[in-house]
């Protein structure tokens, strides 16, 4: 089985230098011509993908939605797909967001993200591990899934058994892993590819 990892097209959120998390920023002129011209690579250079999931955020859901009118694959929504829950991080720009909730020396991992709200890690990680687990036991044997940086790496932590290593996911860059169910083995076979941006 082969599952590709994409992280949406740039947001208004990345212009305006807010937290994203769950703030359910629309993408950019540059974000859906990011996503055009990925979708547009796929048709010259077909993945064989058999099922598309993608988070209900905007930014995601409009990124799949362009690249699933190109090859002809309806997007499957999945809200266990959706970014870190910021709770009230969410839109606040960083620096008031500094100001208001200053991040503490240590927090652990049942912790909330804030006083105020947010998710802790281990819930964080729960959700990506259920979300990979219904891709890995569901239909297809080439599932694209488009998301966040941040739920796309739990998941490949998920999938690797660690959190030591991070996924770099610029604007539309996806990566791609084949998944051996009955031996529980993944193979990394591209991280951050982006092929249409050249």
């Amino acid at each position: 089985m082969h599952l590709t990892f994409l992280r949406h097209g740039r947001s208004l959120a990345d212009d305006q230098g807010v937290h994203e998390g769950r703030y359910d920023s629309p993408l950019t002129a540059v974000g859906r011509a990011q996503a055009q011209s990925l979708a547009a690579h796929w048709q010259a250079h077909p993945p064989g993908f058999d099922r598309l999931v993608c988070s209900p955020l905007v930014r995601a859901h409009e990124t799949a939605s362009v690249i699933g009118a190109a090859l002809n694959l309806v997007p499957h929504i999945d809200p266990d797909w959706m970014e870190y829950d910021n709770g009230p991080l969410a839109g606040l720009p960083r620096d008031v967001a500094l100001t208001r909730y200053p991040m503490p020396a240590a927090r652990g991992r049942f912790e909330p993200l804030t006083a105020d709200g947010g998710e802790s890690e281990a819930a964080f990680h729960r959700r990506a591990g259920a979300a990979l687990e219904r891709l890995i036991t569901g239909p297809g044997e080439h599932v694209l899934v488009v998301a966040h940086g941040g739920i796309l790496n739990a998941a490949l932590h998920e999938l690797s058994r660690s959190d030591r290593v991070s996924f770099a996911f610029g604007d539309t860059g996806f990566t791609t892993v084949r998944v051996d169910r009955s031996r529980d083995r993944v193979l990394v076979l591209g991280v951050n590819q982006r092929p249409h941006l050249g």
